[in-house]
């Protein structure tokens, strides 16, 4: 896969004006930093595809993780080329093996027991444009690991020390890429979905094994952001936030295991075999 990323350090914030008005009735200006909305347009093939609403940082692992999620690849070995233009605004990527996309990818009936489908929840306004490549491609369950308590809270005390451009806007959400207890990525973006599809992006464009990892989000799990875990592979999904009884139905027949409500002194796990640490039921 060739990678050719032309931009490079484009806004993230805008610093704007406003009047604070207190209960007490105080009232003052001052000024703020606050989230810039990047619009992406994708071309799959010479295809407009997607346009993504995001923060234009790790632009080519969040179209890579999105290609995945939404089933147009399997593995990254499926993309030949990669370019960002110098303004960030559009990605161009070209498949291998184009021509026979459509033979690759078929739709299987809806009623097949691999086939999911998921109303999307994403608050962005992200948009897939072109069915030439929205899939319905079979997902599998993914292979469960063994894993210990102290890998979540270590992510969840990484957390709470914030992020940085969370800190200034409180308007972002975060993702964490870790296995086995080391933390091998962290990333922010206006949605959840985005940032999510940036772990999984960096995964794929590093040859990282993300059948080894965890991931961890501060938003809520619903049956979308579930199934870009287990379409990635991905075993162990944990969220600061919580799940919706259909993410927690889709994660059990897919054995994900899924722990939500992840904070410094708590969890709780709603799928997925036992701790090995840290719980009476747990195996050595």
């Amino acid at each position: 896969m060739h990678i050719n990323e032309q931009y490079h350090n484009l806004s993230l914030l805008k610093n704007v004006k406003h009047q604070f008005i207190g209960r007490d009735g105080e009232s003052y200006d001052e000024t703020e930093p606050v989230l810039i909305e990047h619009l992406l347009d994708v071309y799959v093939n010479d295809r407009l595809t997607m346009k993504l609403i995001c923060i234009p940082e790790f632009l080519t692992e969040l179209v890579l993780g999105r290609l995945l999620t939404e089933g147009i690849i399997r593995t990254s070995d499926e993309v030949e080329q990669i370019y960002v233009c110098e303004f960030g605004n559009r990605v161009r990527v070209m498949l291998k093996n184009s021509t026979d996309f459509r033979i690759i990818k078929s739709q299987p009936s809806p009623d097949s027991s691999n086939y999911v489908e998921s109303t999307l929840s994403c608050c962005t306004g992200n948009h897939i444009l072109n069915n030439y490549f929205l899939t319905h491609t079979e997902i599998y369950p993914v292979a469960p690991i063994p894993w210990k308590t102290s890998w979540i809270f270590d992510l969840a005390d990484r957390f709470s020390r914030g992020m940085p451009l969370h800190s200034q806007t409180w308007a972002t959400h975060s993702c964490f890429l870790a296995s086995e207890g080391k933390l091998l990525f962290q990333c922010e973006d206006i949605g959840r979905h985005n940032a999510l599809d940036k772990a999984i992006g960096y995964a794929l464009r590093h040859h990282i094994d993300l059948t080894k990892c965890i991931v961890y989000s501060s938003g809520r799990i619903p049956t979308d952001m579930a199934a870009k875990a287990i379409r990635a592979g991905i075993p162990i999904l944990a969220s600061k936030a919580s799940p919706s009884a259909e993410a927690i139905r889709l994660a059990d027949k897919y054995q994900l295991t899924l722990i939500c409500a992840a904070r410094r002194d708590r969890m709780k796990q709603f799928c997925g075999p036992s701790p090995v640490d840290g719980s009476p039921n747990a195996t050595p």
